[in-house]
């Protein structure tokens, strides 16, 4: 029988981590975050990272390993992550793959797209535009370069807009065309399963999840972070909201409902991802892993 890699993906707040868990407990296995934003040591709070209770249940890997002072691009988790892969199958038949960031678990289960190189002053020309005109300058042309992409992308990540527009510009193509081309071969088998929940208890999740989070210290985390804002790992929810408080820009109340609003944007598009993947098989949030085990995983 070949080595099965299990995939878990699912809207930040529909309780990937308790499910995984659970599974990982059955099947004897251990867990990769595909989480990019739980790769980070100084992210704790913000980033919902698995108790130290859980991690002393099942073995993870990818969760705190790396700072955010360094540069730790997709590339390299691809390229560890099937190092890790690789010699966890030597002696297990599972490995679990969890997580909400859809380009990662893609990069795994799909490969990374390849795209050509661009003339550096493009970039440095789009970096411009935005400094004079602000995000909305790239929204508007990456809107008329590439609509597909646009309705995809958070157009509130000024560097993800820039990245597509470089692309749109040098090869006067969509950046979208350049996507979902590349398929990997695997010596192993690979299950995807999603979770589902409804959408208003979903977003009653993530409200709850955003005060606990404040009540825990997210707010002290921050501001601990401060000198680092300008990194790529800091332009992430619940912190880039932070500083704008901090900056005098709004209140903390303000801030702590714009988090809320933007991780419910966030899950949302989330869900549209997966609604492009065919490869997932839905199951419900509270699904229980005994049964899931049962219906897909007994075939040894």
């Amino acid at each position: 029988m070949k080595k099965t890699l299990i995939t878990i993906f699912g809207p930040t707040a529909v309780g990937k981590t308790k499910f995984s868990i659970s599974l990982a407990k059955l099947l004897k296995c251990e867990i990769i975050s595909c989480d990019s934003r739980q790769f980070y040591k100084e992210l704790s709070i913000g980033t919902a990272v698995p108790s130290k209770e859980e991690l002393k249940t099942i073995k993870h890997h990818f969760i705190q390993h790396k700072s955010i002072t360094e540069n730790y691009t997709i590339k390299d988790f691809q390229k560890d992550a099937f190092e890790t892969i690789n010699f966890t199958f030597k002696t297990n038949d599972f490995i679990i793959l969890v997580g909400g960031s859809g380009l990662y678990m893609d990069a795994i289960v799909n490969g990374l797209d390849e795209f050509p190189e661009c003339d550096k002053n493009i970039r440095k020309n789009l970096n411009l535009n935005y400094k004079k005109n602000g995000i909305i300058y790239l929204q508007n042309k990456l809107k008329l370069l590439d609509p597909s992409y646009y309705g995809k992308v958070d157009i509130k990540n000024h560097r993800r807009l820039i990245r597509a527009l470089e692309i749109c510009i040098s090869t006067n193509k969509p950046y979208s065309s350049f996507i979902g081309k590349k398929k990997l071969k695997h010596n192993f088998n690979i299950l995807n399963f999603a979770l589902e929940m409804n959408r208003d208890l979903l977003y009653k999740n993530i409200n709850e999840r955003v005060d606990y989070m404040i009540l825990k210290g997210l707010v002290k985390e921050a501001k601990n972070l401060v000198d680092f804002k300008n990194t790529n790992a800091l332009n992430t929810l619940g912190y880039k909201e932070l500083f704008r408080h901090f900056d005098g820009e709004c209140s903390l109340l303000e801030s702590v409902n714009e988090i809320k609003k933007n991780t419910r944007r966030f899950a949302k598009r989330q869900i549209t991802w997966l609604n492009a993947n065919k490869a997932y098989k839905k199951i419900n949030w509270n699904s229980n892993a005994s049964e899931i085990k049962k219906a897909y995983l007994d075939f040894k």
